[in-house]
This record gives structure tokens, sequence and C-alpha cells, in this order.
């Protein structure tokens, strides 16, 4: 009834050999497994993967994004209107300047404390495009570690670690640049100016304003604040996504 042939019974044989191996495999746990295993290389990937996507890849892809964004940060707001023509980033006049422009509108002054205000901002302009080696300076000496917390962390876990990466020494850079800016365009002039006809009013309170480091402390907040918006928008917004890695990489992210 049962009628095989040598070859049919050696397939038989085979096939039963294979379903065994089957049972024996699913007794062992699932990483170690070489289905686990034979899955890995379907998918050309490897233990150390996440998802489809390889730590190196991620790390290569996020580091594109980086550069991608803060590159974009820079060229917007250091041109000409980057900060005086932003309601989100322009910088306004010291509160203590406003307390003066307030006391001398009655005196016909408070223009040029208007004038003061658009120099503060021309300064801060001038200075932003020295962010740009500092961002890429940053960006080459992420660890693996770093890029790591950054993809798997919040929305704006890269613009976090450049705060605390750079924020001293983008300070440090912008501080010359400013100071010889305010000097350039006048802005120190119109601010002595002003407050030798301030002072000359009686009972007028003492003022003392750095307007160089308040324009650094503005134009710092001003770049991280676009670089969080840059961050969110490559994670959240598939059109940001310019290259293929970037698509690979945050396509994938959950």
């Amino acid at each position: 009834m049962f009628n095989l042939s040598f070859r049919s019974k050696i397939s038989v044989s085979m096939i039963v050999v294979f379903l065994l191996g089957l049972m024996a495999a699913s007794t062992v746990p699932a990483q170690g497994s070489w289905l686990q295993k034979g899955r890995d290389l379907l998918r050309g990937g490897s233990p150390a993967t996440t998802g489809d996507l390889s730590n190196q890849q991620i790390a290569a892809g996020l580091k594109e994004a980086l550069r991608v964004g803060s590159e974009n940060v820079v060229g917007q707001l250091g041109t000409l209107n980057g900060f005086n023509a932003d309601p989100q980033v322009r910088i306004p006049l010291p509160n203590s300047l406003e307390r003066v422009r307030s006391t001398l509108r009655p005196l016909g002054m408070s223009p040029v404390l208007d004038d003061l205000e658009v120099r503060l901002n021309r300064a801060a302009e001038v200075a932003t495009p020295r962010a740009k080696q500092l961002f890429l300076q940053s960006i080459e000496a992420m660890t693996l570690e770093d890029v790591m917390g950054i993809y798997n962390g919040p929305p704006d876990a890269a613009t976090r670690y450049f705060q605390g990466k750079m924020s001293t020494p983008l300070a440090a850079e912008m501080r010359p640049i400013v100071a010889e800016s305010l000097a350039e365009v006048g802005a120190v002039q119109s601010f002595d100016t002003v407050m030798s006809r301030y002072r000359a009013l009686p009972l007028a309170p003492e003022i003392d304003a750095d307007l160089t480091g308040y324009v650094v402390d503005k134009g710092m907040e001003g770049i991280f604040y676009y670089l969080a918006q840059e961050e969110a928008a490559i994670r959240q917004n598939p059109v940001k996504r310019t290259t293929e890695l970037l698509r690979q990489v945050f396509g994938a992210n959950p």
C-alpha cells in the first residue's frame, strides 16, 4: 500500500530530520539560535543592530543630519536681517536700556535707542557664522555613545548636547566679533551718547549694560532655538530628510 521508492524514502527522511531540527532549535533562546542568525543575515544586519540599521549607519546618518541642520541655522541667522527681521530671535534692548528709552522718550531721544537695537541684531548676524566650524568640530568629536544617546533621546537631544559642549567656546569665539561689530556700526557711540544724556538727568538711577555679553548670550539663544527646530523637523518631517542616509536612519526611528 505504501510502496515508496528508495529516492522517496530518502526525501521523507530528510523532511523528518529537518522538522526535528526545527523542533530542537525552538528550545534554544531565539537570540542565540541559528534561526535568529539567519534572520539577521537576511536583513543584512548583525547582533549589534537597531532594527535593520547598524549603529555605524545610525551614527553616520545622525552626524549628517546635524551637519545639515547646523549649516541651515548658521546660513539663516548669519545673514542680513537673520536676527533683526525674525520675531522669534530678534534681540531686544536689555531691560535696563528699556527703562532708559522710556525716560528719554519725552526728550526725543528714543530713536537713538531704536537704532541701537537694530545695531545689536546686526552684530549678532555678523558673529553667527563663527559657530559653523565649532558645530563641525563637535560633530566629529561625537562618540558612538553620544550618538546613540541623541538618536534615542528626546526631540532636542542633539541641541542639548551642543549647548553643553559649545556654549563656552562659542561665546569666546563670538565675543570679539560682536565687540568689533558694535564698534564698527556705531552702536558703542550711540550708547555712549544716550547714556551721557541719561546720566545728566536728575535722580537718574545708575545703569550698567554689557552690550557685548548681552548680544553674545542672545545670539547663542537664537542659534540653539533654531537648531532645536531643525532637529525636530528632521526627526518628524520626511521632507527634511534630504539624503538617502537620512531617510534610512530617521525613517526607521520610532
